[in-house]
């Protein structure tokens, strides 16, 4: 190269360097510039709440901006989803959407959105669920609660909604029990009816039931989610016990869509961080969720997959829905 082609070519990258960067990559470098509104798509003070909430604090710390959270309850969780869906992709407004919402329930009622309808930016926790009878219950096992569902007018279950109750509809299912629903509008309400003699069993969280475990007024049979409860160490699944029965459900973070790629990623990142932090993690385990970190396009596929999973057992099981 001579001389004069290698000023030319140094002129020409220097040119290059000074040039703007496109709107698009100027907005995920200075991005945020302002704070991010958080829609929570179930009321304040429930579990999906506390852990929204903690992780936005996690976030706010990365981010060096406000993450307001604002609640959006309703129709089982669908109202805040199909109002997040419909904001303006501009980055500025995420929210939780949760495996219920995508997979379950639109089986269940008429919705106004798909998983298409979203760009999601991680998974950031599991739910987890139980089943318990009051401490004075004969049925002291999983066994003894099955043998009665086979027997007489059967078993009657509280649950607020799915997926809650598709555990005791699948254990009758696959066992040739009879359980019947009693429907609540929130935990809080389920577990009254459970310890006022309303209803014979109970499926829900650890914020729901180990309170009342250690105080003697309840008893767990068995965690109906894949895993045993870390508060309740001791008790195993429904699958340990010899029945091929599970409910597993998520919480997480999307935009809708058409968010910059770069802007979703660096929530995906930021989202990720705050996880890892004790503090964040440490909200969630009180919340009764497991703080379990995966990417957009992963939660996505767990998502279309449960979407398809969760039809046929709603549909093997009988469960009204009101389509």
């Amino acid at each position: 190269m001579t001389t004069r082609q290698f000023l030319f070519a140094l002129a020409a990258v220097t040119a290059a360097a000074s040039m703007p960067l496109p709107a698009a990559a100027q907005q995920s470098q200075n991005y945020p510039e302002r704070e991010l509104n958080m829609y929570v798509n179930y009321g304040a003070g429930g579990n999906t709440d506390v852990a929204a909430r903690g992780l936005a604090r996690g976030m706010e710390n990365i981010l060096k901006k406000p993450v307001v959270v604002q609640n959006r309850a309703g129709a089982q969780g669908t109202l805040g989803v199909s109002q997040l869906a419909k904001q303006k992709a501009d980055g500025y407004t995420f929210g939780i959407v949760t495996y219920s919402t995508i997979s379950i329930t639109p089986h269940l009622m008429k919705v106004d959105y798909t998983a298409d309808s979203f760009d999601f930016v991680a998974g950031v926790g599991r739910f987890k669920y139980g089943v318990a009878v009051r401490a004075d219950s004969p049925y002291k096992t999983l066994d003894d609660l099955v043998k009665a569902s086979k027997e007489g007018k059967g078993v009657f279950f509280g649950a607020p909604s799915a997926p809650n109750n598709i555990a005791m509809y699948e254990l009758g299912r696959k066992t040739g029990g009879k359980f019947e629903q009693v429907s609540y509008k929130s935990g809080a309400e389920t577990v009254s009816a459970l310890l006022g003699g309303q209803v014979d069993v109970i499926v829900q969280n650890p914020s729901d039931i180990v309170p009342h475990v250690n105080s003697g007024k309840m008893r767990m049979l068995a965690s109906a989610s894949p895993m045993r409860w870390t508060e309740l160490p001791d008790i195993p699944t429904m699958k340990e016990q010899g029945y091929d029965v599970e409910v597993d459900s998520w919480l997480g973070l999307a935009f809708p869509k058409g968010v910059d790629k770069g802007v979703r990623d660096k929530l995906e990142r930021v989202a990720m961080s705050a996880l890892k932090s004790p503090e964040t993690s440490q909200v969630f385990v009180l919340g009764g969720m497991e703080p379990v970190a995966v990417n957009g396009a992963e939660y996505r596929k767990m998502l279309i997959e449960g979407r398809e999973f969760m039809g046929q057992a709603i549909k093997a099981a009988n469960i009204p829905t009101n389509q």
